[in-house]
């Protein structure tokens, strides 16, 4: 499935922040969005979810899979998020964590496929213990699982990587690539790092963006 931009751009209280932007991603390959703080990043990556909020407006087209998505609410877009924070359901275990995203079906189906996952991730023996037990190398990667897990059509990145120490940035940056060339996913990664940026990625710089009033550092 690609991901297609048509003419895309952020306002805020009716003044330009992010210039219109086109762009196309195919299956496995990641569009970067980088850019100082303020800029719009993470404003375009919320609208791509369908989560943008005023005073923020967007405008332009969002496809995915030749769908239109632009109207639809964040649930039906068959979008990915993955945040700074791996915002993993404490009360559950990290195998509980990736059913939670399954699909509904057979129980017994599900349990293997989660537990295949973690397998692939080097966390075969972690499915009981509770995510609290886990480094942050490990929850980062449950986390991403979980997003795969839901079977989303296009996954977006908000600075994922951004908390982890820089040996951990490495192995869970290998991980990401990987994962989403294996399954075939497109993805739109917002980052201020350089070295965050995988091989053969689109890039887009935004320009710095235009304050008015208030403005949130990663807005």
């Amino acid at each position: 499935m690609s991901l297609e931009l048509k003419e895309v751009s952020i306002s805020l209280h009716g003044r330009p922040l992010v210039p219109p932007l086109s762009a196309s991603v195919g299956p496995g390959e990641v569009l970067v969005l980088m850019g100082e703080s303020g800029s719009g990043k993470s404003s375009l990556l919320a609208f791509l979810a369908g989560l943008l909020e005023p005073p923020l407006v967007g405008t332009g087209r969002v496809h995915l899979g030749g769908r239109d998505i632009t109207a639809l609410p964040t649930e039906r877009r068959r979008v990915g998020l993955l945040f700074q924070d791996d915002l993993l359901f404490p009360h559950l275990s990290v195998r509980d964590n990736l059913l939670f995203a399954l699909p509904a079906g057979d129980r017994t189906a599900r349990i293997a496929r989660a537990d295949a996952a973690l397998q692939r991730a080097g966390l075969g023996g972690y499915a009981a213990r509770p995510p609290a037990s886990l480094s942050g190398g490990q929850r980062a990667r449950v986390s991403l699982l979980r997003a795969l897990l839901a079977e989303p059509q296009a996954l977006l990145l908000d600075e994922p990587f951004s908390k982890l120490d820089a040996a951990l940035r490495g192995r869970m940056r290998e991980f990401v690539w990987a994962e989403l060339q294996t399954q075939q996913v497109c993805a739109v990664l917002v980052t201020h790092d350089a070295q965050d940026v995988p091989a053969g990625a689109q890039v887009i710089e935004l320009p710095p963006g235009v304050a008015v009033g208030p403005v949130a550092d990663d807005v």
